[in-house]
């Protein structure tokens, strides 16, 4: 497991002084990025290759939120490449008792930065890489089946403040804009995200909400009502992983 340390910071919580979800996901993402830079196949070696990763899906179980000032441990291993397919773990645990506070699965592809088309993994793109045993949890489908009721929000632009290194809204901004609509009251235990196409400056996203006495899904759609992100919450007493 590749691993860093780091305290809760006060930019990086809620309302409630909790770790909010969307920095959940920018830790797990810096995580991942940090690992590929010290196997050197990072961004250097993705540019040559003209070569990216992905995002195609996230499923994360929050057993107890970290709190603001907190120490925590964030920790992530590959388990598998498959195809265009790379399937990675990330835990944040307490760096002393070792307790996992929050676990994730996730799903990445591989593309060609000139066509944006998914390619084959060859052996030498994932050299430096170990893949351990994946993290013992109840693994989801990767696909998130759009609610056929749904309330539509506002519809709002992407900025350029959303964007990351590839032009694209990070993922960690989808999870972000979805959790702006969670009901109140609502304490997650769960979430799931389905990423389907990416959006860039200028795009206008339009919010469709759904509700149920167990879930909140989100879908960021565009101006035809296709999926750009959809993102499903979990109420926590109603999780199987606690």
């Amino acid at each position: 497991m590749y691993s860093f340390t780091s305290n809760i910071r006060f930019s990086e919580v809620d309302i409630e002084r909790n770790l909010s979800l969307s920095s959940i996901v920018n830790y797990f993402q810096d995580c991942s990025t940090f690992h590929s830079e010290a196997v050197d196949r990072g961004f250097d070696y993705l540019a040559k290759q003209e070569r990216v990763w992905l995002m195609s899906a996230w499923q994360v179980i929050i057993y107890r939120r970290p709190r603001f000032g907190e120490a925590i441990r964030i920790g992530t291993w590959p388990y598998d490449f498959k195809s265009m397919y790379g399937y990675r773990n990330f835990v944040i645990q307490d760096p002393v008792s070792n307790e996992t506070l929050v676990a994730a699965n996730s799903i990445w592809v591989y593309a060609d930065t000139k066509t944006g088309r998914p390619v084959k993994i060859l052996p030498e793109n994932c050299e430096g890489y170990v893949n351990e045993p994946p993290y013992p949890m109840d693994y989801c489908e990767r696909k998130i089946a759009l609610p056929t009721n749904s309330e539509e929000l506002p519809s709002f632009p992407v900025t350029q403040s959303q964007l990351d290194y590839n032009r694209h809204v990070n993922n960690g901004q989808y999870i972000r804009m979805a959790e702006a609509y969670l009901p109140d009251g609502f304490i997650v235990g769960e979430f799931r995200a389905d990423y389907r196409k990416s959006a860039v400056a200028d795009n206008i996203i339009h919010p469709l909400r759904s509700l149920t006495e167990t879930t909140c899904t989100i879908v960021l759609a565009d101006e035809t009502g296709k999926p750009y992100t959809t993102v499903q919450f979990f109420r926590k007493e109603e999780t199987s992983n606690k």
